[in-house]
C-alpha cells in the first residue's frame, strides 16, 4: 500500500509540472557547449554513475563537445554484431525487454493487468483493427545504454505520423501511476513493410518520448517530438526510405521506449520476462512472408 501511496504522490506533483517546457530546457542545456575539463568531468561522472561502457564507444570522451553529444554516442565497429541470418529479426535498440505478447481486443499491456489502446497508440482506428491478433514488444533504454534505434530486418518505411501528447516518465512510477501511458505520450510512429513486398505495412515502430527526453529525431524526416506541436502530423513516401537490417534510422536525445506491433502471421517473436537485457543486432525473432 505504501508503495502505491507513494506513486500515486509521485504523479500528482509530476502532474503540477510544466514537463513539456522542462524537457525542452534539459535538451537545450544537454546542447550548451561547456569548458572541455568540466564537461569531461560531468561525462565520466555520470557515465560510471548510470554503468555506462565506455570500452565500446566509437569517439573518446575528449572529442565530445556537447553532453547531448555523449548522448547521442556511436559505437565502434564490431560492438554490435548484427545476426546475418536471412529470416532473423533483430532487435532494434540497447535496453532492455518490458511486457511483450498477443494484440488482443484491439489492447497491449502496459504492465501484466494493466492494457492500453492499440488505436490510441497508432492514432489509427483501422490500423489497429488490421493488426488484430499479432504481436507486440516493449523495449526499455535507460540512461546507460545506447541511444540510437535501428532497422530490425530488411524495411521499407512507407508511412509515418507525430502524435502530439504529454511526456509522463516511463519508468515504474509512469508504469504503474499512468493508465495508457505509451498513448498518452508524445511518440513517432514509423509504419514499415519489408523490403521488396507490397500491400499494407505490416510492422509499426513507435518511438515514445518521456520526461526530460530532450527530442525524438528520425533520419527519414523532418519529423520531431518536444516542439511543442499540438496537432497530428501523418505522412505518406510515395518513395519509402529503404534501410537495410542493423542501419540506423532514429535515436532519443536521453533515454525511453520503443513499443513494435505487427500484424498476424509476419513475425514470430520471441517473448523473454520484462528486463531481461536486450543487445541490438541480437536476433528477437524471425520474419514470415505476408
Amino acid at each position: 500500500m505504501a508503495g502505491e501511496l507513494g506513486v500515486r504522490v509521485a504523479i500528482a506533483g509530476i502532474r503540477g509540472l510544466p514537463v513539456r517546457a522542462l524537457s525542452r530546457l534539459a535538451g537545450r542545456v544537454a546542447r550548451q557547449r561547456l569548458p572541455r575539463p568540466v564537461l569531461r568531468l560531468m561525462i565520466r561522472g555520470f557515465g560510471r554513475a548510470v554503468g555506462v561502457d565506455f570500452g565500446e564507444m566509437r569517439d573518446p570522451v575528449e572529442s565530445f563537445e556537447t553532453f547531448q553529444d555523449f548522448f547521442v554516442r556511436r559505437l565502434r565497429d564490431g560492438a554490435r554484431p548484427v545476426d546475418a541470418g536471412a529470416d532473423a529479426f533483430v532487435a532494434p535498440c540497447d535496453g532492455a525487454w518490458g511486457a511483450s505478447g498477443r494484440i488482443e481486443g484491439g489492447s497491449l499491456l502496459q504492465l501484466k493487468g494493466r492494457p492500453y489502446s492499440l488505436a490510441q497508440l497508432l492514432g489509427d482506428d483501422e490500423a489497429a483493427r488490421r493488426l488484430e491478433g499479432g504481436c507486440f514488444a516493449t523495449f526499455y533504454l535507460s540512461p546507460r545504454d545506447y541511444h540510437r534505434f535501428h532497422a530490425p530486418c530488411d524495411v521499407e518505411v512507407v508511412a509515418a505520423s507525430h502524435q502530439p501528447g504529454t511526456l509522463w516518465p516511463v519508468n515504474s512510477i509512469g508504469l504503474r501511476g499512468v493508465d495508457g501511458l505509451f498513448a498518452e505520450n508524445e511518440r513517432i510512429c514509423a509504419w514499415m513493410r519489408l523490403a521488396g513486398a507490397t500491400g499494407a505495412p505490416p510492422l509499426c515502430l513507435v518511438a515514445v518520448g518521456a520526461t526530460m527526453v530532450g527530442c525524438v529525431k528520425v533520419e527519414f524526416d523532418d519529423l520531431v517530438t518536444n516542439r511543442g506541436a499540438e496537432r497530428p502530423t501523418h505522412r505518406q513516401y510515395t518513395s519509402p526510405r529503404r534501410f537495410t537490417k542493423g542501419e540506423e534510422w532514429g535515436r532519443f536525445e536521453f533515454g525511453s521506449t520503443l513499443v513494435l506491433v505487427a500484424a498476424p502471421g509476419s513475425l514470430e517473436l520471441q517473448m523473454p520476462a520484462p528486463g531481461t537485457a536486450l543487445r541490438q543486432g541480437e536476433r528477437i525473432g524471425s520474419t514470415r512472408s505476408v
